[in-house]
C-alpha cells in the first residue's frame, strides 16, 4: 500500500462489520434484520459500510434525516426502502416521496402533512408510523393513533409499511419499562394489524424473541459496540492510530499545553500527536486519556487541543518512538468502551464524533482501500 501522508489513520474493517450483521440477522431469525446507518454511518462512512451490508444480504436501511437518505439512495439504488426515522421537515414531503424514501411519521402534524400529499397526487404513499410507548420522545401516542386507524381514508392514503416504537432501556434486560413498553406497543399494533412492527433497537436485538417482531433495527451493534450483556461476541470494527509531529524532553518545572495544566516534576520525554478535539478525540481526556505503543500506555499530559495533544512517552520502553511513528488510541491495547469510559461518556458519542481529517482505509475480503487521496 502508498504511503498514507496524513496525521490520523481510522481503519475499518468492513469484513467485522458484516460479521456483526450476521450474527444479529441469525439470532432473530425468523425476524429480519435491517440496519441504522444514520450520522455517516456511525461515523465511519454511510456509503461503504452500507454497501458492505449490501452484499451482506441488508435489504432495508434505516437513516435519521432526509439528506443521509438521498446520499444512500445514489449508492444502493431504488429498489432497497430506506425509512427516514426522524420524519420530514415541513415542506419536504414532495421532495422525499419523488425520491421514493420511506418518512418515519412521529407526530399528528407529520401525519397531517403526508396525507395531503397523497391526497393531492391521487395515490397511496409509503409510510411508516411511530408510537411513542413510553420513551417521551418522538412516536403518537395511542390516543392519537387510535383515530386514525378506524379512518378508512387513512388507509387509502397511506401505505403502511412498518408501525414502530424505540426502546428506552433496551440495552438493561432487566429493566422493567422493556416489558411495559412491549405490552404498550403490543396493543398499538392491535390497531394496525396488517402492518409489519419493529421495536428492537440493538439492545433490543438481544432480548427474548418476542421483542424481535417483524424486523429489528441495529445500529451500533453492527459497529462492534456492545448494546448490552447479552452482546458478547461482536467483532471490533475500528482502529485509530495517529502520527507523532515532535518529540521533546523538559525539565522539572516546565508546564505543558494551553493553561499550562501540567507540570513536570521531573525529567519527561514528551511527544506531540497529530489529533486533537476537531478530529473527535474528546478535549476532557487531557490529563486522564492514553496512547498505547507495542502494549505500553503512553499518558496525555495537559490538554487536549484542536488539532493536537501530548503524551508521555518517557517509559523506557517506549525508547524506540520516533517523529513519524503512530500510536494507536483505538484498538487491541484501548477500546473504543475504555476511550468512553474515561471520556465520561458512551461509545456511540465517541464513534459518531469521528471527523473528516482522518485518512479511512477500509478492509474487506482482505484488501485494503483507501478513501479519498490522503496517500
Amino acid at each position: 500500500m502508498a504511503q498514507i501522508l496524513s496525521s490520523s489513520i481510522l481503519r475499518i474493517d468492513l469484513d467485522a462489520i458484516r460479521a456483526n450483521y450476521r450474527s444479529i440477522a441469525a439470532r432473530v431469525a425468523p425476524a429480519r434484520a435491517g440496519a441504522v446507518v444514520k450520522a455517516n454511518g456511525y461515523g465511519l462512512g454511510a456509503e461503504q459500510v452500507a454497501a458492505a451490508l449490501y452484499r451482506e444480504g441488508c435489504r432495508t436501511f434505516f437513516v435519521a434525516r432526509l439528506v443521509e437518505a438521498d446520499a444512500l439512495a445514489v449508492m444502493l439504488g431504488a429498489d432497497v426502502p430506506i425509512f427516514i426515522l426522524n420524519g420530514l421537515d415541513p415542506g419536504a414531503e414532495s421532495r422525499c416521496a419523488d425520491a421514493g424514501h420511506i418518512p418515519v411519521l412521529n407526530s399528528s402534524t407529520q401525519v397531517a402533512a403526508w396525507r395531503r400529499l397523497a391526497v393531492s397526487r391521487g395515490t397511496a404513499l409509503p409510510a411508516a408510523l411511530q408510537l411513542d410507548t413510553g420513551m417521551s420522545r418522538l412516536g403518537l401516542s395511542l390516543a392519537e393513533a387510535e383515530p386514525l386507524s378506524r379512518d378508512p381514508a387513512f388507509a387509502r392514503e397511506i401505505d403502511l409499511r412498518l408501525v414502530m416504537t424505540h426502546l428506552a432501556c433496551g440495552d438493561d434486560p432487566d429493566h422493567p419499562a422493556n416489558a411495559a413498553q412491549l405490552g404498550a406497543f403490543t396493543a398499538g399494533c392491535g390497531l394496525f394489524p396488517d402492518a409489519p412492527a419493529s421495536i428492537a433497537n440493538s439492545g433490543g436485538s438481544f432480548l427474548p424473541k418476542g421483542f424481535h417482531c417483524a424486523i429489528v433495527r441495529p445500529g451500533v451493534a453492527l459497529f462492534g459496540v456492545d448494546p448490552g450483556p447479552a452482546a458478547a461476541g461482536l467483532r471490533p470494527v475500528a482502529t485509530l492510530h495517529a502520527r507523532i509531529l515532535q518529540i521533546r524532553e523538559i525539565g522539572p518545572g516546565v508546564g505543558v499545553g494551553y493553561g499550562l495544566d501540567h507540570v513536570a516534576r521531573g525529567p519527561q520525554r514528551l511527544a506531540t500527536i497529530g489529533i486533537g478535539y476537531a478530529d473527535g478525540w474528546p478535549r476532557n481526556l487531557g490529563g486522564v486519556g492514553r496512547a498505547w505503543w507495542d502494549g505500553v500506555a503512553l499518558p496525555i499530559v495537559g490538554r487536549v487541543s484542536m488539532d493536537s495533544l501530548t503524551i508521555d512517552i518517557s517509559d523506557p520502553r517506549a525508547a524506540a518512538l520516533a517523529e513519524g511513528d503512530l500510536v494507536e488510541l483505538i484498538g487491541p491495547s484501548q477500546s473504543l468502551a475504555d476511550v468512553a469510559r474515561d471520556a465520561g461518556t458512551i461509545p456511540y458519542e465517541v464513534l459518531t464524533r469521528l471527523g473528516s481529517r482522518h485518512a479511512r482505509i477500509f478492509v474487506e475480503d482482505g484488501q485494503s482501500q483507501i478513501a479519498g487521496d490522503r496517500i
